[in-house]
């Protein structure tokens, strides 16, 4: 039996702790906004580098690099694609062969790694490029989405940007992996989608959609095709949700405009993460969409494309969220409301800190 509660006081969602519900993982977030007045005592990082070199030839994403396994990168001069040098996944793995015990399951797992550069200089990140650069990365994705899904189940495009997510290199890139196996995430998020379809005979997302539209608190940025939002489940401090506003199920299914709206988009969000602490924002983020290769013949109405991104960064530049503890041992927790977040996000410019400084500095000359 839970405890009576004699407070006559009324709820205020920045000021008391409650729980929400996160349909696409069916399970609870713990959002203790008021956390957000303690002092912060615990580790500081480390300022993210400035002082980046725009070529490098020992750096083996640039152009006209050598690579570990001595293979040379081309002088591109927009988008490269190359095999991952050290894969977690390789086409031709063996078979382990038949389980032992319930307790003890092991099945196969083949599938290929590629890392896709966006851009030749290593000094520039996605709010930093052009739209036609970054229509250029989404026609790179789409294409790779073809290519690798007419072999594999799932091609799981992503990015982590920033030493704190544990990029090894500065130069803007991604990383491509496509499996033979529907991984956990979206297996959950497979499941979720087609139960809410099964029940209301609408995507999911296409519904929430619709309903963050109408609503507004949580919209970040906004155009004819697309939003961006901080979900009202948000885990990560400033977690965004990108969101066509069509049903479409893969990336690959894009119309020109909604591949040059989408390119804006996602400028005008990475600009505004970058000037919230006025620092190269680190996030990982990727692309979830109907799974791929034999599925591609099932009905996966339930399914809506979507791109996730999850920054670990909370107060300032260098203090982040950490996921420990609580969070590992019973449920994920947040510092403040994703309304909060939202408005905080919404509010800030859509002209880069470094671009604004940069006029600056031929102003004052």
């Amino acid at each position: 039996m839970e405890p009576h509660v004699t407070s006559k006081e009324l709820f205020e969602p920045s000021e008391h702790q409650h729980i929400r519900y996160n349909p696409l993982r069916d399970e609870w977030i713990l959002v203790s906004a008021h956390r957000m007045k303690r002092p912060w005592k615990g580790q500081v990082e480390k300022p993210t580098e400035v002082n980046i070199a725009r070529h490098d030839p020992t750096n083996p994403l640039c152009p006209g690099a050598t690579r570990a396994n001595g293979e040379v990168n081309s002088e591109y001069e927009s988008t490269y694609v190359f095999d991952n040098d050290f894969p977690s996944l390789q086409p031709d793995a063996p078979d382990p062969g038949h389980s032992e015990h319930p307790l003890f399951q092991t099945k196969a797992a083949r599938g290929v790694c590629k890392v896709m550069c966006f851009h030749p200089h290593s000094d520039i990140t996605l709010p930093l490029m052009s739209i036609p650069e970054i229509r250029a990365v989404i026609d790179k994705w789409a294409e790779l989405m073809v290519e690798l899904g007419s072999k594999y189940k799932w091609v799981q495009i992503f990015e982590n940007k920033g030493a704190m997510m544990g990029c090894s290199n500065p130069h803007p890139h991604c990383q491509v992996w496509a499996s033979t196996f529907l991984p956990n995430e979206p297996r959950i998020a497979d499941q979720t989608q087609r139960d809410h379809y099964n029940t209301h005979r609408m995507p999911m997302l296409l519904e929430y959609a619709k309903l963050e539209s109408q609503k507004k608190e949580r919209i970040v940025v906004e155009n004819e095709d697309w939003l961006v939002v901080v979900p009202y489940w948000a885990m990560w401090p400033f977690q965004t949700l990108l969101l066509p506003r069509r049903h479409i199920l893969r990336l690959q299914d894009l119309s020109d405009k909604e591949r040059d709206s989408l390119a804006s988009i996602m400028k005008r969000l990475l600009t505004k993460y970058d000037n919230l602490f006025e620092v190269s924002f680190p996030y990982s983020m990727g692309w979830h969409g109907a799974p791929t290769g034999q599925s591609i013949l099932d009905d996966n109405s339930h399914w809506q494309l979507h791109a996730h991104y999850y920054p670990p960064l909370l107060r300032s530049a260098t203090i982040r969220k950490f996921m420990v503890g609580y969070e590992l041992l019973a449920q994920a927790q947040r510092d403040l409301t994703a309304e909060q977040a939202a408005e905080r996000l919404r509010n800030l410019p859509e002209v880069h800190y470094k671009l604004k400084q940069s006029q600056q500095s031929q102003q004052e000359k």
